[in-house]
């Protein structure tokens, strides 16, 4: 089966991305992206397929997943009641290969090398990630990116890690027209998120129905079109609020809303604070 490619955005004001999956269950989603990926499924017991490796799993199952390798989870099953809770962190070729350049990251330029086939760790090493995975949900930046190099670190450390794919696997190339099609209205949607932006706009660019459209752009962001020009926006906002003294109002309308009670709804939506409870709590801190 051919995977799926998936576009990954970064997180707002970050180099790479961080997210907490909360599922009733894990569907077959076989796909790949150009980014590694440390991912951590907890209460979650099922099959888990990387490259060509298929693999029973259960609770704290941690990975590191290199470029382009096909992966996917699958279960209906929960280890306890609640939900399935999958951790990942997705970095950039570019920047961590760039970052284990370092002389001091020698060794995790060796565990990026294993990742090309997938690299398997301890529940050891898993649960002391899933402390640093939990404490990066309300955490600032930086501290997050402390985090990460911490597990990268245990990761490093993991003696008893093993290969995912057999020796010598290698991720086939796959060429995909929904790749130029998503990474063209990305580009598009950066160079005019203050213009009046509408799917049937981004449908026709893309050449495809609404419709379409719209389930193309949730499958391969995991967020609707409405939801990543808001959180776009919004992140253009909350600059503008902390790097100049502009009118609320004037950096409602530079961010692309026309109606300053709709900014403000969505700002508070995304950042659980007004406009200028955000500027305010900043300055004060």
């Amino acid at each position: 089966m051919k995977p799926m490619y998936e576009k990954v955005l970064p997180t707002e004001n970050s180099s790479w991305r961080y997210w907490l999956y909360a599922l009733d269950e894990i569907p077959f989603n076989w796909h790949y992206h150009p980014e590694y990926e440390i991912c951590l499924t907890l209460n979650s017991r099922g099959q888990r397929y990387i490259g060509d490796n298929i693999a029973n799993y259960d609770d704290l199952d941690l990975v590191l997943l290199g470029p382009k390798l096909p992966h996917t989870w699958c279960s209906k099953t929960l280890i306890e009641p609640g939900q399935h809770l999958t951790y990942v962190a997705q970095l950039p070729t570019q920047w961590i290969e760039a970052v284990a350049q370092m002389p001091e990251l020698q060794s995790l330029g060796d565990l990026l090398t294993k990742s090309k086939r997938g690299v398997e760790f301890s529940r050891e090493t898993a649960h002391a990630s899933r402390e640093r995975f939990m404490a990066m949900a309300d955490a600032s930046p930086m501290q997050r990116l402390i985090w990460l190099l911490e597990i990268l670190q245990l990761m490093v450390d993991d003696s008893t890690s093993r290969p995912i794919s057999s020796d010598g696997y290698a991720p086939a190339s796959f060429p995909d027209s929904a790749t130029e099609k998503i990474d063209k209205v990305i580009a598009y949607i950066h160079k005019h998120y203050t213009s009046d932006l509408c799917a049937e706009q981004m449908a026709s660019l893309a050449h495809m129905s609404t419709n379409h459209f719209h389930r193309f752009f949730k499958q391969r962001t995991e967020q609707t079109f409405t939801e990543y020009v808001n959180q776009l926006r919004i992140g253009k906002a909350c600059s503008l609020l902390l790097t100049t003294d502009l009118p609320i109002s004037t950096v409602s309308y530079r961010c692309g809303f026309n109606n300053i009670s709709n900014f403000n709804r969505r700002f508070l939506q995304l950042k659980r604070f007004t406009p200028r409870e955000f500027k305010r709590n900043y300055h004060q801190g």
